[in-house]
């Protein structure tokens, strides 16, 4: 299922060709967790579009990663030269990309994709999120931000914004391009649904 959209530089595209994924290099306490980002990565793939994310080979990275490549995807990991040990870089994708440091991998992931979809994550998921959403406030991209909501993981996020929000420090109207949902298929169907007007 393809998606026409604005890429990174405003220039319009008809589909989506690549999603960056932001997700935690832990598997989580949930089973739910791995399971959603097997199920996205599937999705991804059948839907012959590229997965771009972090490299890992581990937690939901590696779930996601593998279940996109058992299905055939196209899958491009980014990961800054001094984590490659610690995150233990996937040795099995289509393709590694070793760049200099973490701004130049948020960058690179950012600039590679058509789209981006959070799974739950730590600090650098979060950081990774907020930072798209706010190179959406400044007018940076154009690109359709989504949260893979899993079992409420990120309502107290969205509980935040909302104070944000309220306290005037946020547009509505930015809140409101988020696509939240729980599931992957209404997830997917929503994203494609609200953008492929672009």
């Amino acid at each position: 299922m393809a998606l026409r959209c604005i890429s990174f530089l405003g220039v319009i595209q008809d589909v989506i060709r690549r999603v960056c994924v932001y997700c935690g290099s832990r598997p989580g306490r949930r089973p739910g967790y791995i399971e959603a980002a097997k199920e996205l990565g599937h999705a991804l793939a059948t839907s012959d579009v590229t997965l771009v994310y972090g490299g890992a080979s581990r937690g939901l990275m590696g779930a996601l990663a593998d279940s996109a490549m058992r299905a055939g995807g196209h899958v491009i990991g980014v990961m800054p030269q001094s984590l490659v040990h610690k995150e233990i870089a996937h040795p099995q994708i289509t393709e590694l990309k070793i760049v200099p440091d973490l701004h130049v991998r948020k960058a690179t992931m950012a600039t590679l994709a058509d789209a981006f979809i959070a799974l739950p994550g730590g600090a650098g998921t979060l950081e990774e999120l907020t930072e798209m959403i706010t190179w959406l406030q400044l007018g940076i991209h154009a690109k359709p931000i989504a949260l893979l909501n899993v079992a409420g993981y990120y309502k107290p996020l969205l509980e935040m914004f909302g104070m944000c929000v309220r306290e005037g420090f946020l547009s509505k109207a930015l809140l409101d391009a988020l696509i939240v949902d729980e599931h992957v298929p209404a997830l997917w169907e929503r994203l494609v649904q609200k953008h492929s007007l672009l």
